[in-house]
């Protein structure tokens, strides 16, 4: 059974490269392969172009979205358990935010530093710990920031009955604006993942949001606190005012990152408007 999968890229002179990038990012062995630039119809930004490989099928509509069907991915693909979780956000019964934690999992190792840049409630961090600490042999480090204090309880709650002593100990708790993360994280250490879910706080005051200015200044901090082989992740949203153009502040710093450095794509519902935005971006 083949599984379909449809990503927006807004990769800005070389949609289709940059999809072969991504591809390549997931699926290292994968035997897809796109067609040259020869084939391609190209219109400013926009590419056009259809092509039968294997059994696969990759188009590019005028929309730069890829719709992708694959027959299933090898077991020692890195892409090994995405098709469920992928297949229930298509379906719409996987949120957002679970795709995140799944592409995190193939980003984070043992031991690395991360950033949850909007604790939030704490599911954030509370899924990046477990990653930096799954084997339970190394210990890495866990930055999780929110500017409300409420946040901040919120997500100790949830740590004390998620955690273990040891585990909790890798977490720092700050309350500060995602902005200022560089005055978090130590100069020099390496982040593996920064992690934004933008917007208000769930169960919160809805007048309290991240805003384009701020957000802008973090990320361009977590850019450059970035090692390679990292990744940006967002979670947007822009159902509430303001949340449209934070989105597109979001999108424009994506657009023009370098394409020989970074691989950035972004992953939306088409038929819901307001549905939350995933956008991510790996530093190669």
């Amino acid at each position: 059974m083949a599984t379909k999968i449809s990503i927006s890229f807004r990769t800005g002179k070389s949609t289709l490269f940059n999809a072969v990038a991504f591809f390549k990012l997931w699926s290292p062995s994968s035997n897809v392969t796109f067609p040259p630039p020869a084939t391609m119809i190209t219109n400013g930004h926009r590419s056009v172009c259809t092509k039968q490989i294997q059994q696969s099928q990759i188009s590019v509509s005028n929309q730069s979205a890829f719709n992708i069907s694959v027959p299933g991915f090898p077991v020692d693909s890195p892409l090994s358990g995405l098709e469920d979780v992928m297949i229930g956000y298509i379906l719409g019964k996987t949120k957002a935010t679970e795709v995140a934690h799944l592409a995190w999992k193939y980003i984070v190792q043992e031991g690395d530093t991360v950033v949850d840049a909007t604790c939030g409630n704490g599911h954030d961090t509370l899924a990046l710990v477990k990653l930096v600490t799954a084997d339970k042999t190394q210990r890495g480090r866990v930055y999780s920031l929110d500017v409300q204090k409420f946040a901040l309880e919120k997500t100790l709650a949830l740590l004390d009955e998620s955690l273990d002593k040891d585990e909790k100990e890798i977490v720092k708790l700050v309350e500060t604006c995602h902005s200022k993360m560089h005055e978090v994280v130590p100069k020099g250490e390496p982040v593996r993942v920064v992690a934004f879910n933008l917007g208000y706080l769930p169960g919160g005051d809805k007048a309290l949001i991240t805003g384009p200015k701020t957000t802008l200044m973090a990320l361009e901090s977590a850019k450059d606190l970035l090692t390679h082989g990292g990744l940006i992740s967002v979670v947007g949203y822009v159902g509430h005012p303001g949340g449209r153009e934070e989105f597109e502040t979001v999108l424009e710093f994506g657009s023009r990152l370098p394409v020989d450095e970074w691989s950035c794509c972004e992953l939306r519902m088409l038929n819901r408007p307001l549905a939350p935005v995933l956008v991510f971006m790996f530093k190669r």
